[in-house]
């Protein structure tokens, strides 16, 4: 009984998890990635389409993105999304491909991206602590229903609030690596 509440809380966490490594991999450092352009779509005859099922994109530099679609008809729609975008890249486009160099951050911006990833850490850790407190209540429950006794519920709360330090040790760890990432030039 317990073990299952263990391992739905720890589920559901690494989903918490996963939710925050996705957001951190949209914030852009001074390294070119592709994830930068998730959460982009183009209008491609009529339907809204990721750019990444729109076009390859490979990075042949350390600060440069470059995009093929495999339709060159799409270029001009990549390239407006890309413009309005809040990413703040311009788009070189050849004709059959579509370049974006990413510039050298400034001390500011960086400062500015560093804050956003401390946001997004923050919004984890409460929804870490908001499903400790569901598995706390689910214990509650359990007793109050005699199906577990009041030694098990108090030992089941030592163990979801260890659980729950684990992952909020997890949440700064990857805040902060994002956040040296971001800093470094």
């Amino acid at each position: 009984m317990l073990d299952e509440i263990y391992t739905d809380l720890k589920s559901r966490m690494d989903k918490t998890m996963a939710s925050l490594d996705k957001e951190f991999q949209k914030i852009r450092t001074g390294r070119a990635t592709p994830a930068i352009l998730d959460g982009l779509s183009a209008n491609y005859y009529g339907t809204m389409t990721p750019l990444s099922q729109m076009a390859s994109i490979s990075v042949p530099e350390p600060r440069l993105l470059v995009l093929q679609p495999w339709d060159a008809s799409a270029l001009g729609e990549i390239e407006k999304v890309i413009l309005k975008s809040d990413l703040g890249l311009t788009p070189q486009n050849d004709g059959k491909l579509i370049r974006l160099k990413i510039p050298v951050l400034s001390q500011e911006r960086r400062k500015e991206l560093a804050k956003l990833v401390g946001k997004g850490a923050e919004e984890a850790k409460i929804a870490l602590r908001s499903l400790r407190r569901e598995a706390n209540d689910l214990l509650k429950e359990l007793k109050t229903s005699k199906e577990i006794s009041e030694d098990q519920q108090k030992k089941g709360e030592t163990e979801v609030q260890k659980i729950t330090n684990d992952y909020v040790a997890k949440a700064d760890a990857a805040a902060a690596a994002k956040e040296k990432e971001i800093m470094e030039f």
